[in-house]
């Protein structure tokens, strides 16, 4: 492992160790470590490119569809909507069924729907599209890591693949708003990333070898059901948040989530096979990679889905020009991320999560004031520091969602952390654009105010990672 407080000897691993261990796969041929990689690398980068396209695209978008300002936040929380609400579902069923089955399906259904996407021509077939390329996504992202663990069974390969991985995250991100403001017509930018996904889906077939951690019994159809449910309620209550806090339909939404949940927690305690072992939840590393994963989308997603917005409209910026200055931020993230197999054995991974998110509130005040001085140099040293910090987080996430479970629960522990993740993001959206658009001194005023929220939650998670303390 690498510096975090478990470890397989403690009793708690041992509590969770009562799933079966990982299976030989069931063919012939062992598993190709590059190939695993390469793939799964590929798979991620293709669903984060499809994740932030509508970034720089929602003025056309909005425009083609005739997408009223009131409904133009479901143009960018469909895909998240899909994501949170299948994530943990999709990582169980990799690991019971088989991780190579679900991302092969996954990403052909990603190449699909997407392709699909381009041809909508209404708000909400727009929006069933993306919800639908977020259920995609989740089967393919939560499998890429079990398949990873598989290939890569000594703790020093695994180190490298997953930040390997987590740069592939941020590489989508990067490269996502620079392909969708350098193709002029939105609808041939999801043709184009449809194409890639089909082609990644193919090659799966093919090089990739099954694996599989069956436990036996049914599969827990209650439990998806119930958390599912959960999680659409509550990102549609997010989403409708933004128009008023307080209206009916967004409080029914949030006491349907409640109660979602109670049932979800109750069904997982008695069946046999549940979807989580909550007996995880006593764990600090699992916990703090959960944690994690929620303060990513709220403090650092949900600032930077909202920047290239206010750098059009604010500084007049065009779609191209703001691509590139976000690259500086997520370009800086993936090669951060490529080394940060560095610090294995040196920084305990929690302990680097915690800097990684100090490194982000540091870059955010460090852009205050940048939007009212009119001046998009005024954000480049932020994006830096940001952007070595998203680096960190890219890497120590998806190597603590595997650390933090026994390894033949991998996909369902890497299922986890995402799915906290898009909570967080769809939740960090609604929360920074309330915030900077509610300020009665201006867009710029609104957005230092948010840019402040963002580094105080960031500040928040360093210290709750590092301070977390297992329950007996």
């Amino acid at each position: 492992m690498t510096g975090t407080d478990s470890s397989p000897a403690t009793a708690e691993h041992t509590a969770v160790r009562e799933h079966a261990p990982d299976t030989a796969p069931r063919r012939d041929s062992p598993p190709h470590p590059g190939a695993t990689l390469a793939l799964t690398s590929a798979a991620t980068a293709v669903a984060l490119m499809t994740y932030t396209t509508p970034i720089i695209t929602l003025p056309d978008t909005a425009a083609a569809l005739g997408t009223p300002l009131s409904a133009q936040a479901w143009l960018l929380n469909g895909t998240p909507l899909g994501l949170a609400a299948l994530l943990l579902v999709a990582g169980s069923l990799a690991d019971d069924y088989g991780r190579r089955r679900i991302f092969v399906s996954g990403t052909l259904a990603l190449g699909i729907t997407t392709a699909l996407g381009a041809f909508a021509t209404s708000t909400w077939l727009f929006t069933l599209a993306r919800i639908a390329q977020g259920a995609a996504s989740a089967a393919l992202l939560a499998s890429s890591l079990g398949l990873i663990v598989h290939a890569f069974p000594t703790a020093s390969g695994r180190v490298r693949a997953t930040g390997v991985w987590g740069a592939f995250v941020t590489g989508g991100i990067a490269v996502g708003p620079l392909l969708a403001a350098a193709i002029p017509d939105w609808r041939l930018t999801y043709g184009v990333l449809g194409a890639a996904a089909l082609v990644v889906a193919a090659l799966g077939t093919r090089a990739l070898t099954e694996s599989r951690s069956p436990r036996g019994g049914r599969p827990d159809f209650a439990g998806a059901v119930t958390f599912g449910l959960a999680l659409i309620s509550l990102v549609a209550g997010l989403t409708l948040g933004r128009d008023g806090w307080l209206r009916a339909p967004v409080l029914l939404l949030f006491a349907a989530t409640v109660v979602l949940l109670a049932a979800f927690a109750r069904v997982e305690r008695r069946t046999r096979t549940p979807m989580i072992d909550l007996a995880l939840l006593r764990r600090p590393d699992f916990l703090a990679s959960s944690l994690g994963g929620l303060f990513t989308g709220l403090a650092v997603i949900g600032l930077f889905s909202y920047l290239p917005a206010v750098l059009q409209r604010t500084l007049g910026m065009s779609a191209l020009d703001t691509a590139w200055l976000t690259l500086l931020w997520a370009g800086l993230a993936f090669a951060v991320a490529l080394q940060a197999r560095r610090l294995a054995g040196r920084v305990p991974t929690r302990v680097q999560l915690a800097i990684a998110f100090a490194l982000h509130a540091a870059g955010v005040l460090t852009m205050l004031g940048a939007v009212g001085s009119g001046s998009a140099a005024r954000f480049v040293p932020g994006m830096i520091i940001a952007g070595v910090g998203s680096g960190l987080l890219n890497a120590a996430l998806p190597l603590l969602a595997v650390e933090s479970v026994p390894p033949a629960r991998a996909a369902m522990g890497s299922g986890a952390q995402q799915t906290f993740r898009y909570i967080g993001s769809c939740a960090g959206v609604a929360l920074t654009i309330a915030i900077a658009t509610s300020s009665s001194g201006g867009v710029a005023r609104g957005t230092d105010i948010a840019m402040v929220v963002s580094a105080v939650l960031a500040l928040v998670a360093a210290v709750s990672v590092v301070s977390l303390r297992g329950r007996h």
